[in-house]
């Protein structure tokens, strides 16, 4: 019996029309971007009229001696004051196609070009974001400003600065960051205090964030909380963490968010053993950013072999009010190519112009110190 077989060019193909695209997380750092004084991240549009830098005045608060029945004339107090300069700088990309790949296209890819523009930009913002936390603070511009590549992250990048960069931040800010669960971990020597990182004893726990947050209530300048309530006096700050980070402390946490959370039909849903989320303990929302984790693998790839025995290390971010600086040059818009060849060639692109900058202010003795953010490290293994 001869059975016929459909010649390989007449085999029935059909294609959908539905592109999947990659998934692009959402920017964990929005609901915490603002144009107040309170919030985290601060939106500034003052370059929008013009202009490559924004200076950002910071006045701290008065610490002097009252004078009681005594000549006040002669002993008033000055007001400790700084300007700190953001710089900004062009971010654009674009894709082109021609009339040719069209007629050959049967899902219209290029037509989701502007779709995929916006999630480039968005991901660029927020992976920039990470590095302006880690960022060493500098006075100066950045280096690669106005080059082809550009550098919209202001200060000295953690992966760039060399071994007395990272000490002179260290020292500066010596008050304001924690290696591991114990203060006595610190050593000037940055390379040294990580090293004190255990990777056992040494991961990110509530021990280790109860004692940030009491360092952090402790520094000068003084770290405003993002929140606070003050008819009960409770003060909230905010922490991101990296996925693996994160998996620690919720794995600490999980005792007692069963104990102290609701475990009914009505309740799980906001139960953090249930549903993923944001955990909290003492006042301190922690906000899970997988991102941090990813900088540690593939930016800043000393730290995977930093911690005591060549154990893993994982920057966590504690921060209060006006810890970064988004300073906005020209929002985001779409660009069309001009030179299209009579119609044949259709490009599209998109172009905005900021500068993401780690709040510091000088002090009197010349250290940078961070204005709104501290620094935690800690031993976080990846997953076997």
């Amino acid at each position: 019996m001869a059975v016929t077989s459909p010649d390989s060019n007449n085999k029935l193909v059909k294609y959908t029309q539905q592109i999947n695209r990659e998934y692009v997380r959402q920017n964990r750092f929005s609901p915490y971007m603002g144009t107040a004084l309170t919030s985290i991240i601060r939106l500034r549009n003052e370059l929008k009229a013009g202009g490559e830098q924004m200076n950002i005045p910071l006045v701290t608060r008065l610490k002097g001696t009252a004078i009681g029945t005594g000549t006040l004339a002669g002993n008033e107090e000055a007001i400790d004051n700084y300007g700190m300069r953001a710089w900004i700088d062009w971010a654009r990309n674009a894709v082109l196609t021609n009339k040719a790949n069209q007629q050959k296209d049967s899902a219209d890819v290029f037509g989701e070009a502007k779709d995929l523009l916006s999630d480039w930009g968005l991901e660029l913002q927020r992976d920039e974001i990470i590095k302006a936390l880690m960022a060493l603070p500098s006075e100066a511009a950045p280096a690669s400003l106005g080059s082809t590549n550009g550098q919209r992250v202001n200060g000295i990048l953690y992966e760039a600065a060399t071994a007395g960069q990272r000490n002179t931040w260290n020292a500066d800010n010596a008050d304001r960051v924690l290696y591991g669960k114990l203060v006595s971990n610190y050593n000037a020597t940055h390379a040294t205090a990580l090293a004190n990182v255990d990777g056992v004893d040494d991961k990110f726990s509530r021990t280790v964030l109860r004692l940030a947050k009491r360092r952090a209530l402790l520094a000068d300048p003084k770290i405003q909380p993002f929140r606070v309530n003050d008819g009960k006096g409770r003060e909230y700050f905010v922490c991101f963490a990296g996925s693996n980070a994160f998996r620690d402390i919720k794995a600490d946490l999980e005792t007692i968010n069963k104990d102290a959370r609701p475990r009914d039909a009505e309740g799980m849903e906001d139960n953090p053993i249930f549903q993923d989320g944001d955990l909290i303990d003492d006042g301190v929302i922690i906000r899970e950013v997988p991102e941090i984790s990813t900088h540690v693998t593939n930016v800043w790839t000393s730290l995977t072999t930093a911690g005591a025995t060549g154990s893993r290390v994982e920057p966590v971010f504690l921060c209060g009010q006006s810890a970064v600086a988004f300073a906005w040059g020209q929002m985001a818009k779409p660009t069309f190519r001009k030179d299209d060849d009579y119609g044949f060639i259709t490009g599209t692109g998109v172009e905005m112009a900021y500068g993401i900058a780690k709040m510091f202010k000088k002090n009197a003795t010349a250290n940078l110190k961070q204005w709104g953010v501290f620094t935690i490290f800690v031993s976080a293994a990846a997953d076997a």
